[in-house]
This record gives structure tokens, sequence and C-alpha cells, in this order.
């Protein structure tokens, strides 16, 4: 029965070394696919900008899609996972919002584009899912904050340290 308890102690002991070591690991893995999945939504955003001529996207949404062919309503440049409600993927909330004034829409277009823009990445459970919050705007530039709060304007993440 001693021996019993021996066993069960040393697998308690080790468990306790190891789990915090995963959660820590599955953190740092969900930050860098944040950091991967807003840099894809930076290059989606410009190449929206240059194949349809209406600046920048107007939505998340549109960015995504899985029609038969591409328009600038449904440009399918990025997974459906972060393109529909609730726009989570990988431990983390993704946002975008076009800023400024909005272009004039081409013809066949549902809605302008704007001339900005500002993506987020934000931990759906901070310090589990992941503990840094990640922003973009228009120059293509990832900037995080350590307390994981969403950068609520460009200036804001503008103002933050950079990867």
């Amino acid at each position: 029965m001693i021996e019993l308890l021996i066993v069960v102690a040393i697998i308690l002991i080790i468990a306790s070394i190891a789990i915090p070591s995963y959660l820590r690991a599955r953190m740092a893995a969900n930050e860098a696919s944040a950091t991967e999945n807003l840099r894809g939504m930076t290059t989606a955003a410009t190449v929206y900008y240059t194949t349809w001529s209406n600046g920048y996207p107007p939505t998340l949404t549109v960015l995504g899609g899985t029609a038969i062919s591409a328009t600038c309503n449904l440009a399918e440049l990025l997974d459906p996972l972060m393109t529909t409600a609730p726009f989570k993927k990988g431990g983390y909330t993704y946002g975008y919002s076009g800023i400024g004034a909005p272009v004039t829409a081409p013809p066949g277009c549902g809605a302008p584009g704007y001339n900005a823009y500002i993506a987020t990445a934000t931990p759906i459970t901070l310090g589990s899912s992941g503990q840094r919050s990640f922003c973009s705007t228009t120059p293509g530039v990832i900037h995080y904050d350590l307390t994981g709060v969403t950068a609520g304007s460009s200036a804001a993440c503008n103002a933050l340290p950079t990867l």
C-alpha cells in the first residue's frame, strides 16, 4: 500500500511540473498562430485593395467567402473560420474595421471600402488561450499589447511595441 502511495505521489509531482509547461507552450503556439493569421489579414487586405479598386475591404466578412468565383463582395482571400461570426480561430478572436471616409465603390461592389484599416487579434480567454493581443494598421506592421487588451484605434495600435 505504501508503494502505491509513493507511485501516486511521484505521478502527481510529474504532472504538476508538466501541466504548466504544456499550458505555456499552448499559449505560445496560439500567439504564433494569431500573428500569422493577422499577417494573412493584412496581406489579404492589400490584395483586395489592388485587385478590386475598392480601397481596403469594408468588413472582415468580405475577405472570406466560398463562392465559385471571387468578387469584391466575397474575395475568398481568408479562411472562413476567421471571416464568419464569431470570427474565432486558434484561441483568438479576430476583428477588422475600415478607418476614415469610405471610397467610391466601383460598379458591382455591395459596399464601399476604406483608405485605411485596423485589424486585431485578442485572446478568447486571457491567460489561457493567450496572453498578448495583436493589432495591425494600414502599413501592415504588427504590434502587441502585453495586457491582452484590444487596441481601440489606429493611434492606440501604432503606439504599441512592434514584433
